[in-house]
């Protein structure tokens, strides 16, 4: 190519920036404007509809412009008196009739001190009757504030140069404390009120008291001359069908991964598909596609060539690294959920990515709109469930870690404010789940980060190891904390976003619900934990009292029969929905664990009670693979229950034991010995019920309550 990345090391010599073509009339080739637009809604303070914007200042009321009523959309004047025309026609370079008409003065909108809900005032028909949620805790005066300040200079470069990760012709590089740049001197630069100072190396960008940023001009990187063409291309692939594959993506996949907002969006694409980048416009198709049989429209047309939209994207996301910015860490996110997208480099790529851009940081107090920091917190908290349920399925070591993350925990007030129509009680819905949904996952990853540093790591399994005779318990005192959080966050799971919740249930025709990965990766946080306390067992069995034996392997038997009792209980609403990337080996991961307990069962009996409940939880699978439901998803945990099954056919015949010798259904003893009572290490599972579990329900049993998982989780507690 021509062009070739700026380097870090090397001067830039920053001359004045070479005018651009006007653009066309509603049209702007930038992505960062679209989520300017739709974070600016993110609440009543700083998004509320203004009923009163497009009064003048006499209060009278003033007709649209010819170019805004052309286009459908809300005409909406600057508060500057400097400025001439509407918002929209300045923001798209064409002429306002408004300036044109006698007393144009006159007909300057002020903003009357309230709020616009939206960017540029544009708004598309579906959406202008459509009002916020009047609930909202979100009422900051310095974020109204800020909001109003942006209003007041959107016709301009400055409204763009206030973001940090979303601008349209600059991207930003974080500058640590270990660079070439010399904190302590950064401070000694000149910054302008915008807090920016101007470099031969680029321009430094103060966000806070110790956080600053190097801005780069986009123009100097790679494929930047190609940016349309290749939108272009990506719309030829699917056209006519553009449109109708947003509306899947929304349908599908935004109510269980909200990381864009909805209305905006289709507002943007409404008026050219031009506004975006290439990387987040084709990945929103390409996720699309793989629910194309669900559109009645659709499911009788050739599908597109995703082949082709997969080459353009890998070429553009290549381009996009180059001058990351935030909608790049989105459209790498979304790539990741495809079938066969859960890669670990991609995912080392994204987070390297994502702290260039800073979103490891604490951007609770940075000098830029609140909308952004909401945007980053969420963004920030998607790459970290990427990294650590990434790390689980792939047997690899995490790339973020506690001691370099800073990212505060989500509230409500980090969601974009999604507008519905007051009478769609169903969409309200979706949007109230989809937080929930979102916010609890993260709070699950915590946990498994958790696990994964506690057991998995190189160094925490040595330390067992070295730990001899004791290992076993040196797993159960580290794992009784975890376990009492599971308990916790289980108990805690709001009635809407549980498996037998009306909707969850699929009790409303035609509605998918998402809800089963969430329990899915519940379970697989379990089986995790458990994983490591059977392997203890077998590799210590002849230093391990029996019954400290019995309570672990009861209380992991109990776990599998839940797992397996939750996947048999899913229903076409939930397999035909959105499935998160790690939900394929979650899956199988149900099946490894009951290959585990066979492969270290005692005695004959107990071997072929696993091999049994394993084949039917491979029939509940191949019921769940039929063709429309998630049948890849299914299909691999099929695959891997094959291999592991074959593998334990090579074991030598067990030998057969009576029942009271079995050690899963070894009896309580009396005196359990120096394992027992309360603070012991046998003290943590010594409530689990002395009953014969041989006869413990079967996964095909449709008597499961989603409650019994807090019945089972007493057995870590300690009695007092």
């Amino acid at each position: 190519m021509a062009n070739h990345p700026v380097q870090r090391t090397a001067p830039i010599a920053i001359a004045p920036k070479p005018p651009r073509p006007e653009p066309a009339v509603g049209r702007t080739d930038s992505f960062q404007r679209l989520e300017l637009g739709s974070l600016l809604g993110r609440s009543p303070a700083i998004g509320s509809v203004s009923r009163s914007a497009s009064a003048s200042l006499n209060g009278a009321s003033v007709p649209p412009c010819h170019a805004c009523r052309h286009a459908g959309t809300r005409c909406t004047m600057s508060s500057s008196d400097d400025d001439e025309g509407c918002v929209p026609c300045q923001v798209n370079g064409c002429e306002c009739s408004l300036v044109t008409s006698t007393s144009p003065q006159s007909r300057k909108r002020k903003l009357n001190g309230e709020h616009t809900d939206d960017f540029i005032g544009k708004r598309s028909p579906g959406v202008s009757s459509r009002r916020r949620h009047p609930n909202s805790s979100l009422s900051s005066t310095a974020a109204s504030s800020s909001f109003l300040e942006d209003m007041a200079n959107v016709g301009g470069p400055t409204m763009l140069k206030r973001t940090l990760g979303l601008q349209d012709d600059r991207y930003s590089q974080y500058i640590g404390p270990t660079t070439d740049f010399e904190p302590s001197l950064i401070n000694l630069s000149s910054f302008d009120p915008h807090d920016e100072s101007l470099l031969s190396r680029g321009t430094l960008r103060r966000v806070g008291d110790n956080d600053t940023f190097l801005m780069l001009p986009d123009y100097n990187t790679p494929g930047h001359e190609h940016v349309t063409q290749d939108l272009d291309a990506i719309e030829a692939v699917v056209a006519p069908h553009g449109r109708k594959l947003i509306d899947l993506y929304f349908r599908v996949v935004h109510p269980g991964f909200p990381i864009i907002q909805k209305h905006v969006f289709i507002e943007k694409y409404e008026r050219s598909y031009r506004e975006f980048t290439p990387p987040i416009l084709a990945a929103v198709y390409i996720l699309a596609i793989n629910w194309w049989h669900l559109s009645e429209e659709l499911s009788h047309s050739p599908k597109p060539n995703v082949r082709e939209l997969e080459r353009i994207i890998r070429s553009t996301l290549a381009d996009a690294m180059y001058r990351p910015k935030l909608s790049t860490v989105q459209a790498g996110l979304l790539l990741s959920q495809r079938p066969e997208g859960d890669q670990w480099a991609p995912t080392a790529q994204l987070v390297a990515i994502a702290q260039e851009l800073g979103l490891h940081l604490d951007c609770s107090t940075w000098k830029i709109p609140p909308w952004e920091r909401g945007l980053r917190k969420r963004l920030a908290w998607a790459l970290y469930m990427q990294d650590k349920w990434g790390a689980l399925v792939h047997g690899r070591p995490s790339h973020i870690f506690s001691t370099n993350w800073a990212v505060k925990s989500l509230t409500a007030n980090d969601f974009p404010d999604v507008e519905w129509d007051e009478n769609d009680i169903e969409e309200k819905q979706d949007i109230e789940r989809g937080r929930l949904l979102f916010t609890r996952v993260v709070q699950l990853t915590e946990i498994l980060a958790e696990i994964l540093d506690t057991f998995y790591t190189l160094n925490a399994m040595q330390n067992v190891t070295e730990a001899g005779a004791q290992g076993t318990q040196l797993v159960l005192s580290m794992a009784k904390p975890i376990q009492l959080k599971l308990k916790e966050w289980y108990s805690g799971l709001p009635q809407s976003i549980r498996l037998d919740s009306s909707y969850g249930a699929g009790n409303i025709q035609n509605r998918l619900s998402s809800v089963g990965y969430l329990h899915l990766a519940y379970f697989a946080t379990e089986i995790t934990l458990h994983r490591r306390i059977i392997r203890s067992l077998a590799s210590t069995a002849s230093n391990v009292d029996p019954y400290v034996q019995h309570i672990c392997r009861s209380a992991a038997k109990a776990r599998l029969i839940s797992a397996m009792d939750f996947v048999n209980r899913l229903t076409p609403n939930h397999l035909r929905a959105f499935w998160y990337f790690a939900s394929k080996t979650n899956f199988a991961l149900i099946g490894t664990f009951g290959s585990l307990l066979w492969a270290t069962s005692p005695g004959k009996e107990e071997a072929d009670w696993y091999r049994r409940r394993l084949g039917e939880y491979r029939w509940t699978l191949s019921v769940s693979s039929k063709p429309g439901e998630s049948k890849g998803l299914t299909e691999f945990a099929m695959t891997m229950l094959d291999i592991s099954t074959g593998l334990l056919k090579q074991l030598p015949e067990k030998p057969s034991m009576s029942r009271s010798e079995s050690t899963t259904d070894f009896a309580p003893l009396s005196n359990p010995g120096s394992y027992s009572g309360p603070g012991s290490v046998i003290g943590h599972f010594s409530n689990v019920p002395s009953r014969d579990v041989s006869n413990a329900q079967s996964p095909q049993s449709a008597d499961y309550d989603d409650s019994s998982d807090e019945e089972m989780d007493d057995s870590y507690a300690t009695r007092m």
